[in-house]
């Protein structure tokens, strides 16, 4: 039977223990996934039940665009089966909202967010990615680049965006990474959550008849206009503001590729031209998470590649895998630093689209910029197989990249 015969029969339901990855290693799993056909069903570690699973890259943007297909539904169906041992999603945030509801919600803070609003950041950005690296070479090698740059930069660029003091950002780390990490367990991280929700509270409430450009100064103004609620406020600055660490694991692995492969750094190097290009493949290219992030609901019955979904079945999109997808990226597992076109999916697709995408997208171009041009021996100061990476954490990358130079 060819790849694209439609199958007329349901797949097996298989088991995806999702284990601790290596590296920048793809899932073997997902592989396996993939290659079982456009449309499986899988169980994972933790909920109840199974799942479907689209890995082609055409279905997950139909599925992701199509509003049959529903998160609000989600919040009534919470034994769903997931990857993350604990589910705690607050009523109306806006990663479980559809539109027009979640439309309204993200229309609040989209000017933020715009080529304009990102650009109003990259001055400032570029003087603290400075004035890191500066700090590192004073202090000389071996340094974690991670501890040095990688983790403080986006933080500092986040708070900056989102209007919060720069004497608040440690505190915003640390509920950051406990709300991430699997490890504390579901108390722990639903802590975090509330303490983080109070801070925005305080901080949006105080900004209601605000005119300034951060996104707590929007949200202030949108929430004195009657237009959201100050939860709803609450719920998108916490996410938003979570979303926005996410840079340095991204980077980290984007950083760590390099570091391994010294002819793709050196081609960075060389021709500045090919930068931007050649980061988009990077994003393509790296597996930025474990496993499948949220579900969604079927709300009435769907046909895809022949096979019917039933309303009320959960289905899962695989970003990953429709990045690798040969149909659409030739040699898929390669990195091309002169890909094009590349319309990868890393930041998502459709009204959940990532908010943040542009701002990712700056903090990777202004990284690769200052490191490979200021630190131009940079090198990993282990082998590759020694650098740490996080275990048990939703979003993949390094835990320390241990660098000289």
């Amino acid at each position: 039977m060819s790849e694209e015969t439609i199958p007329q029969t349901v797949p097996p339901v298989r088991d995806w223990p999702v284990a601790d990855l290596p590296g920048t290693d793809f899932d073997p799993v997902l592989r396996e996934l993939m290659a079982d056909g456009p449309l499986t069903r899988i169980s994972l570690p933790n909920g109840e039940g199974w799942a479907w699973l689209v890995t082609r890259y055409d279905d997950v943007r139909m599925v992701t665009n199509d509003p049959r297909f529903g998160r609000a539904a989600v919040m009534d169906r919470q034994q769903v089966t997931r990857l993350a041992p604990h589910f705690i999603p607050a009523r109306g945030a806006v990663g479980f909202l559809d539109p027009p509801d979640h439309t309204r919600l993200r229309r609040s803070v989209a000017a933020a967010f715009t080529a304009r609003g990102v650009e109003r950041v990259r001055e400032q950005s570029r003087a603290m990615l400075d004035e890191l690296i500066d700090a590192m070479l004073a202090q000389g090698p071996p340094a974690d680049l991670t501890e040095a740059v990688l983790s403080p930069f986006p933080i500092a660029v986040i708070c900056e965006l989102m209007g919060v003091p720069a004497a608040d950002r440690h505190g915003m780390h640390t509920w950051t990474q406990l709300i991430l990490s699997s490890s504390h367990g579901a108390d722990v991280s639903e802590r975090a959550k509330q303490e983080m929700g109070a801070y925005f509270a305080d901080l949006i409430g105080l900004r209601e008849n605000s005119a300034g450009e951060d996104v707590a100064s929007l949200l202030g103004a949108a929430v004195g206009r009657e237009e959201i609620t100050l939860q709803e406020a609450v719920g998108l600055a916490v996410l938003l503001q979570i979303g926005g660490e996410a840079v340095t694991n991204n980077s980290g692995q984007l950083f760590f590729t390099l570091l391994t492969r010294p002819e793709l750094a050196e081609r960075l190097r060389a021709e500045p031209d090919i930068r931007p290009r050649g980061i988009d493949e990077l994003l393509r290219w790296i597996p930025h998470r474990n496993a499948v992030g949220l579900s969604r609901i079927a709300l009435e019955d769907v046909e895809i590649r022949g096979v019917r979904i039933p309303a009320g079945d959960a289905i899962y999109v695989s970003y990953l895998a429709a990045n690798r997808d040969p149909g659409v990226f030739p040699d898929p597992d390669a990195i091309d630093l002169a890909r094009n076109p590349n319309p990868h999916v890393s930041f998502g697709f459709g009204p959940h689209y990532c908010p943040g995408g542009m701002l990712a997208r700056l903090e990777s171009e202004l990284l690769v910029d200052a490191l490979l041009d200021r630190v131009p021996g940079l090198r990993l100061a282990v082998r590759p197989e020694e650098v740490p990476f996080k275990k048990g954490a939703l979003i993949r990358g390094p835990e320390a990249l241990p660098v000289a130079w």
